[in-house]
């Protein structure tokens, strides 16, 4: 037999180590229901991993690392995580708030500020450290603020503050 084909079958053996998710340096604050997500997302993956196990030899070791690098990061997450309490401001955007703004061409757009792992700007979720959650937090309504965007900055009115979604 070819030195290929058995070099072929170890590797098929062994899973590459994935790169380690990067843990941000910024505090983990988080609302309610992320902490929540964040829970739920450790219990999936701690199924997930039971499972590929118990298939042994014949289970997908790469799945296998790439699970247990997922697991290792959203536990360090719900560790790390501080729950803010709800938003229920109307006069001062907080982490959870809703919020109503108008760009210079009177585009107007709502958001939610959010914790980080729960971010999902095609759903309108912003995470609170990003340019245009640290520009909005602690702006009131009638407020102007710049947003410091890496195509240039741009001012937005903050129109109204909506509370937690």
């Amino acid at each position: 037999m070819s030195r290929a084909f058995v070099n072929e079958d170890q590797a098929a053996d062994q899973a590459d180590q994935p790169v380690e998710r990067r843990i941000s340096e910024q505090p983990n604050y988080v609302t309610a229901s992320g902490l929540r997500q964040l829970q739920t997302r450790v219990a999936e993956l701690n199924a997930l991993r039971s499972e590929l196990q118990a298939q042994g030899e014949r289970g997908d070791k790469q799945r296998l690392a790439d699970t247990e690098r997922d697991l290792r990061y959203f536990s360090a997450r719900v560790q790390s995580a501080q729950v803010v309490p709800a938003a229920t401001s109307h006069s001062k955007v907080q982490i959870g708030s809703r919020v109503r703004f108008v760009d210079a061409q009177d585009q107007e757009q709502v958001v939610q500020l959010v914790g980080e792992d729960e971010a999902d700007a095609g759903h309108g979720l912003i995470n609170w450290g990003s340019p245009l959650g640290r520009a909005l937090l602690g702006a009131g309504p009638g407020d102007e603020v710049v947003w410091r965007r890496p195509v240039g900055e741009q001012v937005i009115e903050v129109v109204e503050i909506l509370g937690e979604g």
